[in-house]
């Protein structure tokens, strides 16, 4: 069996980066792609989809370090869907991308002017599953 998701897009939001009780570090993000379509009517058309993001250990460290809106990013992951029951008691469920490589395609500005550091690909294998 299969369970893998790749995507280039967009951050919609800075990464929020946070510790679990036991420490360990984990960053969630917001991704968008686009898709261009031609309607019936012939006028072109855009659907952005938006996707969860969530990374675990050093990768999320790193995440949060070289992310910012807007950032362009390649994501490399495993879909996973969560239920959880809301202040009212309802039942709620979400589905996310637990990724474990990424590759910044627009890396941040040194705010020196001096040109962008190179975007390293970047990997982490220690993702609890």
């Amino acid at each position: 069996m299969v369970n893998k998701a790749i995507l280039v897009g967009r951050l919609g939001r800075d990464p929020e980066m946070r510790y679990t009780g036991g420490g360990t570090p984990v960053c969630n993000f917001s991704l968008a792609t686009d898709e261009s379509y031609t309607d019936k009517s012939g006028e072109r058309q855009k659907k952005t989809e938006w996707h969860n993001i969530v990374v675990w250990g050093k990768l999320a460290e790193n995440c949060a370090k070289l992310l910012s809106k807007g950032s362009l990013c390649y994501v490399e992951g495993r879909l996973q869907t969560r239920e959880w029951n809301d202040r009212d008691g309802n039942k709620r469920k979400t589905t996310e991308i637990v990724i474990n490589r990424m590759r910044v395609l627009t890396p941040k500005e040194s705010g020196q002017g001096e040109p962008p550091e190179e975007a390293p690909e970047i990997t982490d294998n220690d993702i609890p599953f």
